[in-house]
């Protein structure tokens, strides 16, 4: 079987960041498995326009084509704010067609809140956009834990049960949209 395509969406694009941290520390835990295929996309390395363009400039359709060839996703998101950057809001309006039918699920962070916050309010965004989000959740407190917050045992469990949900949830849905396109 094909493995499942697994994209890791970097959301954060604040100089000093901890999204890549965090998002290094997930891939770490997926790479290990046969049945997944990771890529990572950080939006830090696109450079998106200021505001929507009529047209879709290199960067949109960079992006969309990500989106596009992934069967799942893994959002790896700050809290700011009680919210998710505007960074990772503009990315995801830029794709629509592309999310429909997938699988999304999270790895959050943030000091003391571990990012659900952030995670509450993109569970709307992506029912929105016809995708499927997953129950559970790894978050991170960034004040919390020994050398990093990342090398707690049960932050590993949780990202087991993430990967589990979004293979399960991808394969069905890969299959799915092959057997039958998704009509919104």
């Amino acid at each position: 079987m094909t493995p499942l395509r697994l994209a890791v969406i970097i959301g954060s694009t604040r100089e000093g960041r901890m999204g890549d941290t965090v998002a290094g520390w997930f891939v770490d835990q997926a790479t290990g498995r046969d049945d997944i295929a990771v890529t990572v996309v950080d939006l830090a390395d696109y450079d998106f326009p200021a505001s929507y363009p009529a047209e879709p400039t290199d960067a949109v359709r960079s992006f969309v084509g990500e989106v596009r060839r992934a069967d799942a996703f893994a959002v790896v998101t700050p809290e700011y704010n009680h919210s998710f950057p505007a960074s990772l809001k503009q990315a995801i309006d830029y794709a629509y067609d592309e999310w429909q039918a997938k699988p999304v699920g999270f790895v959050a962070y943030g000091c003391r809140s571990t990012g659900l916050h952030a995670v509450d309010q993109l569970r709307t965004v992506f029912t929105a956009l016809h995708a499927t989000t997953v129950r559970d959740v790894v978050g991170v407190d960034l004040l919390c834990g020994e050398p990093t917050p990342l090398h707690a045992d049960q932050h590993r469990q949780d990202a087991r049960v993430l990967l589990d949900q979004l293979c399960w949830w991808g394969l069905a849905l890969r299959e799915g949209r092959a057997a039958r396109p998704y009509v919104s």
